[in-house]
């Protein structure tokens, strides 16, 4: 009896040794954190077969929690489920980064039912672990209805935590990428896209316009005196304004469009499959958004400012990205070259006054 209860424990050791062998490999072969956190979820659901299981998230930018993977009954309606701070159980375990075992939920005061309304499962028990990061909690995982009754032992408990601690090595190691890839293509002072993202974009896009035969646009844009602010009010202040000037024309454009920081006070947009029509109503209300905008109103400055504005379109104007810059550049200049403040259109010239 007492061979067969050895032999029954070194199988379950080895089975453990292979499931963290298979999640570290996946660590270390991998930068892609779905297909770690995939290892993560089959080897829980191997382990306890709970009838429900969650990764929850903290949102970094609003703080809330999300589900970013909900496995058995009633998952596939959690994804559009968000808490939040410190609601729930979980939302409590990630507040306080420390883990919660519950047989009873119902006998537990910070158990919310309105889950149970959206899965239609009923919540008996509840296993939740912090996910815990290299200085914050990041999340936690939940199973509900684990289906041991909870009779956990030290070594569940230590599978657990564990397998919540890879969790973490992986989804701080997707952001660290994430934000490294990030710092590669932004520009620091305006949060728009750099220079260099602007070439390969520009690569993609005039291949796939090629291809498929429609047309973008790029809109070319110069602020007008521009050095007034910062001879006037000084550099840090020309640069916090170019800052709010980015964010206002990121806020005003559509979600396939691009906003690029050429240098210094230029700036560039690129319009996908948008004719040259198209692209002078947005060249429009960009400019009218400049003409009624005033900046840097927390400083108490209040700083008026104009530009002027190049249209070229591809193919009409140019073949190549570089020609295509060269003729919304040398539209922009036929403004700054008689009146400022204004739109300039390659093969039209400067529009007439709008404001």
């Amino acid at each position: 009896m007492a061979i067969s209860e050895d032999r029954s424990e070194l199988e379950r050791k080895i089975k453990e040794l292979s499931v963290f062998n298979e999640v570290g490999k996946a660590l270390t072969s991998t930068l892609d954190l779905s297909e770690v956190l995939r290892t993560v979820m089959e080897k829980i659901s191997a382990f306890f077969k709970p009838d429900t299981w969650s990764l929850i998230l903290v949102d970094e930018e609003f703080g809330d929690l999300y589900f970013e993977i909900a496995i058995g009954e009633g998952a596939e309606t959690l994804k559009e489920v968000r808490l939040r701070p410190g609601e729930g159980i979980v939302g409590w375990v990630i507040e306080h980064g420390e883990p919660v075992i519950v047989p009873k939920v119902s006998e537990d005061p910070r158990f919310i039912k309105r889950l149970d309304d959206v899965t239609k499962i009923e919540t008996r028990s509840v296993v939740c672990f912090p996910v815990k990061g290299r200085d914050k909690v990041l999340g936690a995982i939940e199973l509900i209805n684990f289906a041991d009754d909870l009779n956990l032992n030290e070594d569940d408990l230590f599978r657990l935590m564990a397998l919540a601690d890879f969790a973490a090595i992986a989804i701080e190691n997707a952001r660290y990428v994430k934000r490294i890839h990030e710092l590669t293509i932004t520009d620091d002072c305006t949060k728009l896209y750099n220079n260099r993202h602007l070439h390969s974009i520009l690569d993609a896009e005039v291949y796939r316009s090629t291809r498929y035969h429609y047309e973008f646009s790029l809109i070319f844009i110069d602020l007008d005196y521009f050095k007034r602010v910062n001879d006037t009010h000084g550099h840090l202040a020309g640069s916090r304004l170019l800052l709010e000037l980015g964010h206002s024309i990121k806020a005003h454009l559509r979600l396939i469009d691009y906003g690029f920081r050429y240098g210094g006070d230029e700036f560039v947009i690129l319009l996908p499959q948008t004719p040259k029509r198209s692209a002078v109503n947005v060249a429009r209300r960009l400019h009218k958004l400049l003409n009624t905008q005033t900046f840097l109103k927390e400083q108490g400055l209040n700083i008026a400012i104009t530009a002027s504005f190049g249209i070229a379109s591809f193919p009409e104007d140019a073949q190549d990205k570089e020609a295509l810059i060269r003729k919304a550049d040398m539209a922009m200049y036929q403004v700054k070259e008689t009146t400022r403040n204004n739109i300039a259109v390659a093969g039209l010239g400067v529009l007439p006054q709008t404001l």
